[in-house]
C-alpha cells in the first residue's frame, strides 16, 4: 500500500482548517474572519481531524475539493497568522506529535454521524 505524502507545515494546517470551516469564498471574508473560522475549526477538531475532514470531501466531492482547497490555500497566504495550535485554542489540551488520538466515529461538515468507511487520521 502506498501513503500519501502530507504537508504538516503550519500553513497547510492553517489551510486545511480553513477549508473544514463553514466560511465561504463568496462571503468575501475579512482577515479577522479567516482568522476566526480558522480557530474555530482547529479548536473542534484539531488539525488531524481537519486533514481527515479535507481527506473526506476529496474522496466524496473531489471536483468542489479542488476549488476549496485552492481558495484556502490562497486565503491563508494572504493572512498573516501562526499556526492553528498557536492561535489561542487554550481549551485544547496539547499533545506529543507521536501519540495518536482515540477515533471516533466520522462525522460530515455539518458535525452529523456518518455510516460506513471511518476515517482515521493515523
Amino acid at each position: 500500500m502506498r501513503f500519501a505524502a502530507y504537508d504538516l507545515s503550519p500553513s497547510a494546517a492553517r489551510a486545511d482548517a480553513l477549508f473544514v470551516s463553514a466560511l465561504q469564498s463568496s462571503d468575501q471574508p475579512t482577515a479577522a474572519q479567516v482568522e476566526q473560522a480558522i480557530v474555530a475549526a482547529t479548536c473542534a477538531f484539531g488539525d488531524l481531524g481537519c486533514a481527515a475532514r479535507v481527506a473526506q470531501e476529496y474522496g466524496e466531492h473531489p471536483e468542489t475539493a479542488v476549488t476549496r482547497m485552492r481558495w484556502a490555500r490562497l486565503t491563508v497566504a494572504g493572512t498573516p497568522g501562526g499556526s492553528p495550535s498557536e492561535a489561542g485554542c487554550a481549551s485544547r489540551p496539547v499533545r506529543p506529535a507521536v501519540l495518536c488520538p482515540a477515533p471516533r466515529a466520522a462525522r460530515d461538515l455539518a458535525g452529523r454521524p456518518q455510516t460506513g468507511l471511518m476515517l482515521q487520521a493515523c
